[in-house]
């Protein structure tokens, strides 16, 4: 289970991986590519935007996590966070559309072949198993993905959906426990 940060920290690789994957072939500098929101990207090349944080329905918490003798901790929340991603190419008009493609080609070819995040690491995995954070591809109706951009006076741009989790959350609250030390058994008839 992450702390508090683990939100961030999960952007952060995704940053991380984008940027390993990326660059210098496809976009020249790493810090053209970071976490922003549509409405306000800066000069970045690749964004992603982090659009939605849901509790995850496939995944719940509910047993107490053991800290030692005499503490634990009250169950964690397991999280799905939704990302768009979108390409702001710095081409001439003749060459943006087509540049904004090839990056958004090369995102792809990049989460696909990492789908996977390790859930102590956040670093790829070759293969998921058990509690690892599956990066996945959403097929969004045009429609919903325009709801997304939402970015007053600027025309939307073709981006790219992904859904990361089960995102683990643990909890901050912990309680004081007793082990059983005393068993007093007594048989009636």
């Amino acid at each position: 289970m992450g702390k508090y940060t683990i939100i961030a920290d999960v952007g952060a690789a995704l940053v991380k991986l984008l940027r390993d994957n990326l660059c210098p072939e496809v976009i020249l500098t790493p810090d053209d590519i970071g976490l922003c929101s549509p409405a306000d990207k800066g000069d970045m090349v690749l964004g992603l935007h982090l659009y939605d944080v849901r509790e995850s329905q496939e995944m719940r918490a509910t047993d107490m996590v053991d800290l030692g003798p005499g503490r634990q901790r009250f169950p964690g929340t397991y999280l799905t966070l939704s990302y768009m991603i979108t390409a702001y190419s710095k081409a001439d008009v003749k060459h943006r559309s087509s540049e904004d493609q090839r990056i958004l080609g090369k995102v792809i070819q990049t989460l696909e072949d990492n789908a996977a995040l390790s859930a102590d690491t956040l670093v790829p995995v070759p293969r998921a198993t058990g509690m690892d954070l599956r990066i996945k591809m959403l097929a969004l109706e045009l429609e919903a993905q325009q709801r997304i951009w939402n970015v007053p006076n600027q025309a939307y741009r073709t981006s790219l959906f992904y859904r990361v989790g089960p995102v683990a959350l643990e909890s901050s609250r912990t309680r004081q426990v007793q082990r059983v030390v005393d068993l007093d058994l007594t048989i009636k008839e």
